[in-house]
């Protein structure tokens, strides 16, 4: 079966110029197959502040409603996206930018409402691993936008690391997966202001724990939520990394 990497980038790492240059330089050079999934929420928040819209997060999560997700819909599939793939093409990688929408890659629904009313935010249905793998084996290079679509004519706000992680074990029938998600610190932290606290690796067991204690928190909760899921479904490896080591085994290895 042959491999393919998956990326997911986002923070800091994809809004600054210098930072999203090395990323890139670092990503054409993984061999064999691969895909790119990206987030872009700073500028997205920040976009939203000069447009006078404000931006509400509840564990690690925007509150989408329909003036938000203009602004994600202009940021993600707009800005973030095709900076992303003129970088990757002017380093002879073919990649392609796209949305859930597009060739109907990831449908979703909006999701119910029960404790949080999170708006226009999308959990996924499903992942159209057909056409993905034909674009990949023809040797285009997807990049995908943290939007998906209801088949309904909505756009749905989409978590980044749900999508990275959602195309991940579906395309594990078709491939040997690894899962990237690489950020600007070194890996998961015991200690958010000690960028040398990695936790080399961590299961299930130990995550819930630590979640408990508080000291895994925000973001970094869904984050090792899909990485968890993704080992459960058949993906072979998941690790989380700083931008700068997506080559190597540093980081933290998660693991069943």
């Amino acid at each position: 079966m042959e491999q393919l990497t998956i990326v997911k980038v986002g923070g800091k790492i994809v809004e600054e110029e210098q930072s999203l240059k090395q990323l890139l330089t670092d990503f054409s050079k993984i061999e064999g197959k691969k895909l790119l999934v990206h987030g872009g929420g700073r500028s997205a928040t920040r976009l939203a502040s000069q447009l006078g819209i404000e931006s509400k997060m509840i564990g690690g999560r925007r509150i989408t409603d329909a003036a938000t997700l203009n602004v994600v819909t202009m940021v993600y599939a707009g800005l973030v996206n095709k900076n992303i793939v003129a970088g990757l093409q002017a380093l002879e990688v073919n990649a392609l930018g796209l949305t859930g929408a597009d060739m109907n890659v990831i449908r979703s629904h909006k999701r119910e409402v029960k404790d949080i009313d999170y708006g226009f935010v999308g959990d996924v249905d499903e992942v159209n691993t057909h056409l993905l793998g034909k674009l990949i084996n023809e040797g285009v290079v997807p990049v995908m936008a943290p939007l998906t679509h209801n088949k309904q004519g909505d756009l749905l706000n989409t978590n980044a690391d749900t999508i990275a992680g959602e195309t991940a074990k579906a395309l594990t029938d078709n491939y040997e997966v690894t899962l990237i998600y690489c950020f600007e610190k070194k890996g998961v932290l015991k200690d958010e202001n000690d960028d040398e606290s990695v936790i080399p690796h961590l299961d299930k067991a130990t995550f819930n724990s630590l979640v408990e204690a508080g000291i895994i928190q925000g973001g970094m909760i869904p984050k090792l939520e899909n990485a968890i899921e993704a080992l459960n479904a058949g993906v072979k490896r998941v690790i989380i990394t700083s931008a700068t080591a997506i080559h190597g085994e540093q980081g933290t290895i998660i693991h069943n």
